[in-house]
């Protein structure tokens, strides 16, 4: 005889705390390793912004605006306003790391001046993710309520789809752009050849966060799978 109390148990809920324990896990690695490679002043002596307009300049970019704005790792590169903003933690520090993360996001504008297609189709991804991820669960509960209505049920679980659909998607292009910014402070002398490792470490740091996200999303949509995918007969 099953316990009441093991019947209220969802064994899936294991998926949402996996993910969970993954992505902070991720968090506090990238974390830990900008702030260790933060401490390192670069030999060039140049701050992220001015690492940034002058990977820009030598890009032959002349478009896109360099910008601060708040908050720490809050760095990023806006394709339709050709803006590259960079937090405050990263556009007045002299660090290695500091360079690094400013040349991924010029990496970023470089894939967008190069017409990068994994960038092209993320960009073109968004909205069906937006939707995607606002609209499933509302979907999928009304399907319940609805006497476990299979079709509500999976619009929904496929409109969740193409929130992991962006997150795979993502994953080459923000590789890419580390690729890109290693080659470039490589090339371009702004970090010797021992800062260089420095700024892959951190890098690679950064990468682990998406890939920790895409890991996190497709547990969410196998857990609604578990839970929602199979025809449900009520007999």
């Amino acid at each position: 005889m099953t316990s009441p109390i093991f019947a209220l148990f969802d064994p899936t809920y294991f998926l949402v705390i996996i993910g969970l324990v993954i992505s902070m896990a991720a968090s506090g690695y990238v974390n830990s390793t900008f702030s260790k490679y933060n401490r390192y002043r670069s030999q060039s002596g140049v701050t992220g912004t001015q690492a940034a307009q002058y990977i820009l300049q030598q890009s032959g970019i002349t478009d896109v605006a360099v910008q601060e704005i708040a908050g720490n790792l809050t760095d990023n590169y806006n394709g339709q306003t050709k803006v590259l903003s960079l937090s405050q933690a990263t556009a007045q520090s002299q660090s290695v790391a500091a360079i690094g993360v400013a040349a991924h996001e010029c990496g970023h504008a470089v894939q967008d001046a190069n017409n990068y297609w994994p960038m092209r189709l993320r960009t073109a991804i968004v909205p069906l993710a937006n939707i995607g991820s606002s609209a499933s669960l509302p979907l999928i509960i009304l399907g319940v309520i609805l006497s476990f209505n299979q079709t509500l049920i999976h619009i929904g679980i496929f409109l969740f789809s193409f929130a992991l659909l962006f997150q795979l998607v993502t994953l080459p292009v923000e590789f890419n752009a580390s690729r890109r910014a290693i080659n470039i402070l490589s090339d371009g002398g702004l970090l010797t050849a021992a800062e260089v490792p420095m700024v892959r470490r951190v890098l690679t740091a950064a990468a682990l966060t998406y890939v920790a996200a895409a890991l996190a999303t497709f547990l969410q949509l196998l857990r609604l799978v578990l839970l929602f995918g199979g025809n449900r007969d009520d007999n």
